[in-house]
């Protein structure tokens, strides 16, 4: 049994035949989401294997988000007899 590379193997119908399930399954705008993030996700692979070939084991600085806002504060329970607090 010989190795036969993935092209050949499926032949030019069998290729057509996967980029249109690819098509039907991720659909039209997604495809090209999709090749973007497996873009970036090679590049850093890449960079990463980079920085660890050169001994560089220093982190990418993360970017300055604010700090994510305080949680509202709880509404002050009902009062015992039942008459609700209005608002002055």
């Amino acid at each position: 049994m010989s190795f036969v590379p993935p092209a050949e193997l499926f032949g030019e119908q069998g290729i057509i035949v996967l980029i249109v399930i690819a098509v039907v399954l991720f659909g039209s705008t997604q495809i090209p989401k999709l090749a973007r993030s497996l873009g970036s996700a090679q590049k850093e692979f890449k960079k990463g294997l980079d920085e660890g070939a050169n001994g560089e084991a220093t982190p990418a600085p993360l970017s300055q988000a604010p700090p994510p806002a305080a949680p509202a504060p709880a509404p002050a329970p009902p009062a015992a007899d039942g008459t609700a607090d209005a608002p002055s």
